[in-house]
């Protein structure tokens, strides 16, 4: 029988260099003399590391570690040197390395190392990103966080002359991380009880790989979620994020491609009611951020995390992508696609039936006919989408004129794209409801009758509608005071996609604006637990949902703890400076309306009245929108009008002074109560529309001026206006 050969465990690095017989073909000399210089300098780092240069092959190094946190370590140190040192040449001259890393078994033998240890490090290599460093699982598990790198799962490959597939990853540092320094490699003193050592080693080789991967001693402690920690309650559901996939291509103008791609990933799951997912406008906050899976789940309240990157290059497409459970650190699910860009609807397609399956949900035949709609088949028409989209979602008028121009450049690529229709709907309207015409050079009422067209071409459009395209009719209806038709399209915008925070706002203005607050309120709130990080016009909405039910400190704490956040959501200046008015809360108020016109002065103030637009009317009840204005007109008075400096008016000898103090008074409502005893003598002593005016006043005044019923009384015997002016009054105050 043959002695076996030496065996240890090592981590193993193995270099080579991108591209070498281009460069050696163009320049064979000066190539050389770069590469001499390079390897000397590998070599150097690699002892910097501790590690030992095994051999040269050409321009390949092979180097060993005895601790995988210095081989890693090592591949960074070099190619952080490495493209210090390429700065200094020509682009077409420089040259570049690709390292692979692995942990694994190896025979040593005449001062080399051999065997499958190796050869997954020469495989991992080339799986490499020029410049950059790949590692196996084992890598990556014996490392865990000790490293600052992020992480890209690429999946398992196939590589040559290994049996199984191997599961890779592209490592890559931090932005402004530092590695640490060099480990110190110590001169061992031989233990004088090193027989018991030797029978431990004996044990362990007796036990093999079966007592390794028990122990497991190179495994770190990983990051798990804490149900206990999460800002939200788990759903009773399978809840799950999907983070914006990392664009890998060298060309940034890709982005709107990947964007594309996690933003369809996104609608097509939230399609499906088994699943709880969270809204893009969310997760994109983590767009670039450097964020663990824990982090995420715990600020978002949800178990799964999916996440991915795309490579595009000409017609190829790279996918890569990967499902985590955040409370057990496990991998759910994980696949790599390589093929043509022509063909990455069907695979997002391909995705989300496999997220399901991994996930146990089942798929109904009505959700897999949703997944589709509303898509197209026009790759050029999807990325000029997504830049509309975006631009939509930044919410200024300049941007979203611009979206309004990509969303028509789409629907010149593609007619049918129903997706563009229902997005350049929603930008026609906002340009209306929020004023924004002037960058389009139009009008609002162009403006609104081109959002009222878009729906009349989506009715046009055979099949099924998408969700999105039902919000954007829900929406456009509304404005356009057709409630039930409103209500309607946003039920079915709610059936069609459960997920969709945009389809129960749509849902809680047609609840709040038909007399329904309170349900409103509550399709307010779950649209902000599936988008966490929900836009301001979300707040507007739950503010007014108290402001109709009269919960005015609620109101004006939604309003004013957003403005405090985003002192750029000045859309909800208005109402905050309307409700603290009703509070009795002068300089609040006037702080509230200088967020709205900065530096304004009184005139300017008063103009605010005049000039502001609620976006929405009220279904057969003024009564809530007139209280705003009312309150927005008690917050453009100057600061020294009062109750008591408006009693003092009354008395005047000037008629119009005194007609002014009356009409004003009005405005304070329950809180001009004090004016009461004043308001009562000018019924007995005064006639026409002095007496008039009072009578009205009496009345928005309330319950609280009781003590003029007797008087009011008395004017419901006269004939003419009078009479039924002091019977509203008298409705009024007795209303309890």
């Amino acid at each position: 029988m043959e002695k076996r050969l030496p065996r240890k465990l090592a981590a193993i690095l193995y270099a080579d260099v991108v591209e070498y017989s281009r460069l050696t073909g163009e320049d064979e000399d000066a190539t050389h003399r770069t590469l001499s210089e390079y390897l000397d300098q590998i070599a150097n780092t690699v002892e910097t590391y501790s590690g030992s240069v095994m051999h040269y092959a050409g321009d390949a190094v092979l180097a060993s570690f005895d601790a995988v946190v210095d081989a890693l370590s090592c591949a960074a140190q070099i190619q952080l040197s490495l493209e210090t040192r390429n700065q200094e040449l020509p682009t077409e001259r420089q040259v570049r390395f690709r390292i692979g890393v692995n942990l694994g078994d190896v025979i040593e033998d005449r001062e080399d190392i051999y065997g499958d240890g190796v050869n997954v490090a020469a495989r991992l290599e080339s799986l490499a990103e020029p410049g950059g460093i790949c590692i196996s699982e084992s890598v990556h598990t014996a490392i865990g966080n000790k490293l600052p790198f992020d992480y890209e799962f690429l999946g398992e490959r196939e590589v040559k002359n290994i049996a199984k597939p191997v599961k890779a990853y592209h490592a890559r540092m931090k932005p402004g991380a530092m590695l640490p320094e060099p480990s110190v490699r110590l001169k061992a003193r031989r233990p004088q009880h090193h027989v018991i050592a030797t029978v431990v080693v004996a044990v362990l080789l007796i036990f093999g790989a079966g007592v390794i991967a028990w122990w497991q001693p190179w495994q770190p402690k990983q990051e798990l979620a804490s149900v206990e920690r999460m800002a939200f309650p788990l759903p009773d559901k399978p809840s799950i994020a999907v983070l914006p996939f990392t664009n890998m291509s060298d060309d940034p103008n890709q982005d709107h491609f990947v964007d594309g791609m996690t933003d369809d990933l996104i609608t097509d799951l939230s399609k499906l009611s088994g699943l709880f997912v969270i809204a893009r406008n969310t997760v994109f906050t983590y767009r670039n951020q450097p964020v663990k899976i824990r982090q995420v789940a715990e600020e978002l309240g949800v178990r799964y995390v999916l996440e991915g990157s795309v490579r595009r290059v000409g017609g190829q497409v790279r996918v890569n992508a990967q499902l985590i459970d955040a409370t057990t650190g496990g991998h759910v699910w994980a696949d790599r696609y390589d093929g043509e860009v022509k063909d990455i609807f069907s695979l997002q397609d391909a995705f989300v039936r496999e997220i399901v399956k991994a996930l146990a949900v089942n798929l109904s035949e009505d959700e897999m006919t949703e997944i589709a709609l509303g898509q197209t088949s026009n790759i050029e028409a999807r990325e000029i989408f997504q830049q509309g989209w975006e631009n939509y979602q930044r919410y200024s008028a300049d941007e979203n004129a611009a979206a309004i121009s990509q969303f028509e450049k789409a629907l010149g690529l593609d007619p049918n794209y129903e997706r563009a229709y229902a997005g350049l709907g929603l930008a026609y309207l906002r340009a209306c409801k929020l004023r924004w015409n002037q960058p389009l050079g139009m009008t609002t009422g162009k403006a609104n009758k081109l959002a009222l067209s878009s729906l009349k071409f989506l009715d046009k459009i055979k099949g099924r509608q998408s969700s999105l395209a039902k919000v954007a009719a829900s929406r456009i209806y509304l404005y356009n005071n057709r409630y039930q038709k409103a209500i309607a399209e946003a039920t079915r915008a709610i059936a069609q996609d459960p997920n969709d925070p945009e389809a129960y706002i749509a849902m809680a203005w047609a609840m709040i604006t038909t007399g329904n607050p309170e349900a409103g309120l509550e399709l307010v709130e779950r649209a902000m637990r599936l988008n966490p990080s929900y836009p301001n016009y979300y707040a507007l909405a739950r503010g007014m949902a108290y402001f109709a039910m009269d919960d005015l400190d609620k109101a004006a704490d939604v309003f004013a703890e957003v403005l405090e956040r985003e002192p750029d959501a000045i859309q909800l200046a208005i109402p905050l400076a309307a409700t603290y008015a009703h509070l009795g809360k002068k300089e609040d108020a006037r702080a509230a309306l200088l967020l709205w016109e900065p530096g304004a002065n009184q005139q300017k103030l008063f103009r605010i009245q005049l000039s502001y637009h609620f976006p929405y009317e009220w279904s057969g009840d003024d009564s809530v929108i007139d209280r705003l204005f009312d309150g927005l007109e008690r917050a453009v008075l100057p600061l020294e009008v009062t109750v008591t400096s408006l009693i003092d008016m009354l008395s005047h000898e000037n008629k119009f002074e005194r007609l002014e103090a009356i009409k004003i008074l009005r405005l304070f409502g329950s809180a001009a109560e004090p004016a009461i005893p004043a308001l009562i003598e000018i019924l007995r002593a005064e006639e026409g529309l002095i007496r008039n005016e009072t009578v009205t006043t009496l009345g928005e005044i309330g319950p609280a001026a009781e003590a003029a019923i007797p008087y009011l009384e008395v004017l419901l015997e006269e004939e003419g206006r009078i009479g039924y002016q002091a019977a509203g009054a008298l409705g009024k105050i007795e209303a309890k």
